[in-house]
């Protein structure tokens, strides 16, 4: 029984874990890092067409983003997941090719121009959608035989529609074990979607530890702040701008203002509209509608079983194409405008913000962390001017934060779930936080439940049914890579996959018929033929 870590080993994004049980090969998650990464990150000791499965805790891209990228490098296994993480991974793995394919596109057109190599995308659309057929759905609760050696169970983990942690029961040569993945663990009383349900036993557990190093304010009031925003904003004649993440945040929001409409909080201005400009957030709408019953708390499930939709309301509106979104701001009556991304780095966010961050009568809200680096962290920063599709734009609007909405559970609420165990697990093991974090985090794990704890870096191995530690390594800094070095080394590394792939398909063949294995190896070898140079 072997587990090693590949991604978010010190790093927050590019969730990856590499399971081997007897002769059972599983990823737990197969994330894209996203922002600043310290770390270099080892590939699973496998050939990507040597895994059998991938369980995957939830659909956003940290955690599923790689799933295409594995994909055209040959793995054909199955993907486990929640019904609704499922739909999710269908429209956002999409999404996440469609913008890899645009961004090789512009940085291509920039490369001719300046007589530079051009680059690959990281995949393409057909390797999403030739994906997207792997997806094996799974409920919560229900026990599922992956393998001879391997039974896995997905638990609510209330992160997200659809998120989960996943129980891993594993059997190799008469040796028993349980290791549970925590995924992203949720933050209590969050709308719409049920509280974080509790694990009671394990011998060891991966543990996201995120937030570990914070504390969330309590009892903060969100749908106060936005009606006082939206009530200042509305009166003095301007739009309220809120850059919201697709999956999850503006379904909250939307949450929040079918609330505000009901119940009439926002004075003088009953019929204002809410304009949600996101063709993934439209999409992602209608999954949230379509999972309901199986995913929301029991709150929003009375609003369901009154007829009451949790997520509509009169006056919203759902922009699609681009024209659609353009006309939102030739409408003067002011109006309340929700669009990704949410940190504003790209989509259709940054043109609201070019039409209204001179305003001084509007006013920009952000709904969530905005990282260093990012055009939502300069402006909550304060600064007094950005650039915006060329053009210098003045910062006259108001911005303000919805403070502490975030998904994730902040250290109390991570160490309640660490803490939840009956059985006190032999070894826990501190993931998904940045590098400081998780050294502080296992350190705390440790005190307060009194099991060993450690926060592995990429490409530590542990011996599960030893119990042992087989190999811990030291971080890896990452060294910047020329564009033409990065170009040569995916696409070589995509002949490579291609190859081991191969050799995998060989072996599945072995017993075959003479006739059929003959002509596999003619065909082999005119192959070879073609490009023995």
């Amino acid at each position: 029984m072997r587990l090693v870590f590949s991604g978010a080993a010190h790093e927050v994004t590019g969730s990856c874990h590499y399971l081997e049980v007897g002769n059972t090969r599983l990823l737990v998650d197969c994330g894209m890092e996203q922002g600043a990464n310290l770390y270099e990150n080892v590939d699973p000791p496998a050939p990507w067409a040597d895994i059998d499965v991938v369980l995957v805790t939830h659909a956003h891209i940290d955690h599923t983003g790689m799933l295409p990228y594995i994909y055209a490098r040959g793995f054909r296994g199955q993907v486990i997941a929640t019904p609704a993480t499922c739909d999710l991974c269908r429209i956002m793995l999409k999404d996440s090719a469609h913008i890899q394919e645009m961004e090789a596109e512009w940085k291509n057109r920039k490369a001719r121009r300046a007589g530079n190599p051009e680059v690959q995308p990281l995949y393409e659309m057909n390797d999403a959608l030739g994906l997207l057929e792997h997806l094996v759905p799974c409920e919560y609760g229900e026990i599922r035989k992956v393998s001879d050696e391997v039974t896995v169970r997905f638990t609510d983990v209330g992160h997200l529609l659809g998120s989960a942690s996943i129980e891993v029961w594993m059997n190799e040569d008469g040796v028993e074990k349980k290791i549970v993945f925590s995924g992203d663990i949720g933050n209590q009383h969050k709308p719409l979607i049920r509280d974080p349900q509790y694990t009671k036993e394990a011998d060891y557990v991966v543990m996201e530890s995120t937030y570990g190093d914070r504390l969330h304010k309590k009892g903060a009031d969100h749908i106060s702040e936005l009606v006082r925003i939206v009530q200042e904003t509305l009166d003095r004649g301007g739009n309220v701008v809120l850059p919201a993440f697709a999956v999850g945040r503006t379904q909250e929001l939307l949450y929040f203002f079918r609330h505000i409409k009901a119940e009439r909080l926002v004075r003088g201005h009953d019929n204002f509209e809410v304009y949600v400009d996101s063709p993934l957030a439209v999409e992602a709408t209608h999954v949230f509608n379509q999972n309901e019953l199986n995913c929301y708390d029991d709150e929003t499930q009375d609003l369901v079983r009154a007829g009451i939709n949790p997520i509509s309301f009169p006056g919203l509106k759902l922009s699609v194409t681009s024209e659609e979104s353009k006309n939102i701001n030739f409408n003067e009556t002011p109006k309340v405008i929700i669009s990704a991304s949410g940190m504003c780095d790209a989509g259709r966010i940054r043109h609201h913000l070019k039409h209204n961050l001179w305003r001084k009568e509007c006013t920009v809200v952000f709904a969530g962390y905005q990282a260093e680096g990012t055009l939502g962290r300069t402006l909550v920063d304060g600064g007094r001017s950005v650039k915006l599709f060329g053009e210098e734009i003045e910062v006259e609007a108001h911005i303000e934060q919805l403070h502490d909405i975030s998904g994730h559970a902040d250290q109390n609420g991570l160490l309640a779930w660490a803490e939840s165990f009956e059985k006190k697990p032999q070894q826990y093991f501190i993931v998904h936080g940045s590098d400081s974090v998780c050294d502080r985090f296992a350190e705390l794990v440790s005190q307060r439940t009194g099991c060993a704890a450690a926060a592995p870096f990429s490409g530590s191995e542990y011996d599960l049914a030893a119990g042992a530690w087989v190999r811990q390594t030291a971080g890896v800094p990452i060294v910047k890579k020329t564009a033409a070095t990065k170009k040569a080394q995916t696409v070589f590394a995509r002949l490579v996959a291609a190859g081991e792939r191969l050799l995998a398909v060989i072996s599945r063949n072995e017993g075959g018929t003479n006739k059929d294995l003959a002509r596999f190896a003619d065909q082999i070898n005119a192959l070879c033929d073609k490009w023995d140079r």
